[in-house]
Formats: structure tokens, C-alpha cells, sequence
């Protein structure tokens, strides 16, 4: 019995492995799921629940630490590259005037390089937070903004996500700062009937209010 055992149990193994190496990654792609989840659940309890710039300033050092250790879990995917870069980019909007250019430079190449990774990743949202950036910094000779590849980037992530309420914010946001007060009205409206995010009610609500905003400066 023992004989006949031990090469089946080798045969299982054999058969098992090819299987294994396959559940692994799915494994590893759950996990990191629920630490972008994690990610975002702070990210939007700091911006739209924490009140004051101490108090929001210790919850980003908490997010920093939280995008650190994924980044390092899971090298080579452009989702942990994302979420440090988005981490930059808050620090540029909470900086002095003479730091700010510094962490949106450094939220810009992060990003970059997710978007080299995977341009489609987390839904369009490499391509949107880029997209942002690109916009949002000064162009030359100030800085390196850039409104057209902003808005390329934009349409790229709004033909990944169409009907999605950041993808249509953001863009709606753009056209605005376009002068194109029509077309932000459109997209701001398609923002306003995407389906609510039951998962994250914190971000759902908070953007919702920020849109709102937006449509009555878009007039």
C-alpha cells in the first residue's frame, strides 16, 4: 500500500500544481481588492467625513502608509502605483504654494507609470487621475500641464467607464474649465443618473454633493 501511495500522491501533486499556480494570482488579485477597498473607504472618510487640517492631514499620513504597503505586496501592478501617486497628488493640494508643483510633479510620474503598465486599469481611473493632473497643473511656462493631453486622457477613461459618475465629474469639470459650460452641463447630468455605489456610500454622497456644485457654477 505504502508503494502505490506515495507515486499517487506524487501524480497529485503533479496535477495539482499547474492548478495551484493558476488560483494563486486570483488569490493575490482578491487580496489587493480589498486593499484598493481600503484605500478608497479612507481616502473618502478623509475628505468627506474628517473635519480640519490636522486631523486630515494625520488620516492622509495613514493612507500614505497604506499605498506604501501595497505598492510594496504587489510590484509591477499599476493599481498600488495609483493609489501613492493619488497620496502625491493630496499632498500638492494641502502644500505650500512653493512645495505644491513638487508632489504633483511626483503624483504625475507615479501615475505615469501605472498608465505604462496598464492604461485600462482600476476601470479607466489610471487614465482619469492623470487625465486630472494634466489639467488641474499650470502648462508652460509655469509648469507642465497640458490641456489637450488632458482631455485625451479624459475621453479615454470616459470610454472605459460611460456611464460612470467620476468619469462624467471629471470631464464635466474639464469642459467647464474649457468654457464649454453646455457640454460640462451634459456630462454633469449623465454624472448625476449614474447608478448609486452602495459599497461606498461615503464617496458616493460626498461626489454627488461636489457635482452639484458644479452644475450650479456651470449656471
Amino acid at each position: 500500500m505504502i508503494a502505490v501511495a506515495r507515486p499517487l500522491r506524487r501524480c497529485a501533486l503533479a496535477v495539482l500544481a499547474p492548478l495551484l499556480a493558476l488560483l494563486a494570482p486570483t488569490a493575490a488579485w482578491a487580496d489587493m481588492a480589498s486593499d484598493v477597498k481600503a484605500l478608497q473607504d479612507g481616502w473618502a472618510h478623509m475628505t468627506y467625513e474628517v473635519k480640519g487640517g490636522a486631523p486630515q492631514a494625520k488620516a492622509l499620513d495613514q493612507l500614505a502608509r497604506q499605498a506604501d504597503a501595497m505598492l510594496a505586496r504587489y510590484p509591477g501592478r499599476a493599481e498600488p502605483l495609483l493609489w501613492v501617486g493619488i497620496v502625491a497628488s493630496e499632498r500638492a493640494n494641502r502644500a505650500s504654494i512653493f512645495r505644491k508643483l513638487s508632489y504633483a510633479t511626483k503624483a504625475r510620474d507615479l501615475i505615469a507609470r501605472a498608465y505604462t503598465i496598464d492604461p485600462q486599469a482600476a476601470g479607466g481611473g489610471v487614465a482619469l487621475t492623470l487625465g486630472v493632473l494634466y489639467y488641474k497643473v499650470p502648462g508652460s511656462p509655469f509648469a507642465w500641464g497640458d490641456d489637450e493631453r488632458a482631455g485625451k486622457l479624459l475621453r479615454q477613461a470616459l470610454a472605459l467607464d460611460p456611464d460612470g459618475l467620476d468619469a462624467n465629474y471629471f470631464y464635466g469639470d474639464y469642459l467647464l474649465a474649457q468654457g464649454d459650460k453646455p457640454g460640462a452641463r451634459s456630462h454633469f447630468q449623465r454624472a448625476l443618473r449614474a447608478p448609486r455605489d452602495a459599497s461606498r456610500p461615503v464617496w458616493d454622497a460626498g461626489r454627488r454633493r461636489d457635482l452639484r456644485n458644479l452644475i450650479a457654477k456651470a449656471g
